[in-house]
């Protein structure tokens, strides 16, 4: 049977916006105004951690990075258990799956903390019980830690699993990983980027293709290939 691993942010549910805000609040009170959203997408795709290490060093923040984190987290789950949605078509097609018994996991870059708060804000939580931070890994994406992990606790082998993703360092991480990716990225500019050469279901243009109809179609497919 396949097994099913959902990247959280920008993929299951619109986080960006939160992770954005979060952070720009955190480095405003560090020195550093005015951080914008083109700055702030650089990142997407990269643990709260990683990012935080590096906006560190190029700004020269005195802070260490484990109180930028703890602000960031703060800021940043007072925002997502009231102001995080879910992609519509992606609730439809979690749902799906849900009712036919595919095992499913959540791996993402965010901490745990934030990640539950999300799944239990949305609801995502009665779906979704499998859950892997990039902070229990050694590696965050795109080295395939927090993939192997969610396989691991499902049970699955990496052949059988299919990742979900929005971003070119989960896509890289999901081939690393061994798995089949189905890819909907984050913005439309990005679909040519090489990271999504290997996805198995790339929707190019974006969220707006995306269908719960299409991915199970898809899987449906793989299952039966």
């Amino acid at each position: 049977m396949i097994s099913v691993i959902f990247d959280l942010d920008g993929t299951l549910v619109d986080s960006e916006p939160n992770y954005y805000e979060s952070g720009r609040r955190t480095l405003e009170r560090h020195g550093v105004p005015d951080f914008t959203w083109e700055q702030h997408a650089r990142f997407i795709g990269i643990g709260t951690m990683e990012t935080l290490e590096i906006l560190k060093e190029r700004y020269g923040i005195q802070a260490p990075v484990e109180q930028l984190l703890a602000e960031q987290n703060a800021a940043y789950l007072e925002l997502a258990r009231t102001r995080t949605e879910v992609f519509p078509q992606m609730r439809k097609f979690v749902e799906r799956l849900y009712a036919e018994g595919v095992p499913m996991a959540v791996a993402s870059g965010s901490s745990l903390e934030a990640i539950d708060a999300v799944l239990a804000g949305t609801g995502l939580d009665a779906l979704l019980t499998t859950v892997v931070s990039a902070e229990e890994v050694a590696h965050g994406k795109p080295a395939p830690d927090v993939f192997l992990e969610a396989a691991r606790r499902l049970g699955a082998r990496p052949a059988d699993c299919v990742v979900v993703e929005d971003a070119a360092p989960g896509a890289l991480a999901a081939h690393a990983a061994g798995m089949g990716c189905i890819v909907i990225p984050y913005a439309t500019d990005i679909a040519d980027d090489p990271a999504f050469a290997s996805a198995g279901l790339l929707f190019r243009g974006g969220r707006p293709q995306f269908t719960a109809d299409a991915a199970h179609d898809w899987l449906t497919a793989r299952r039966t290939a």
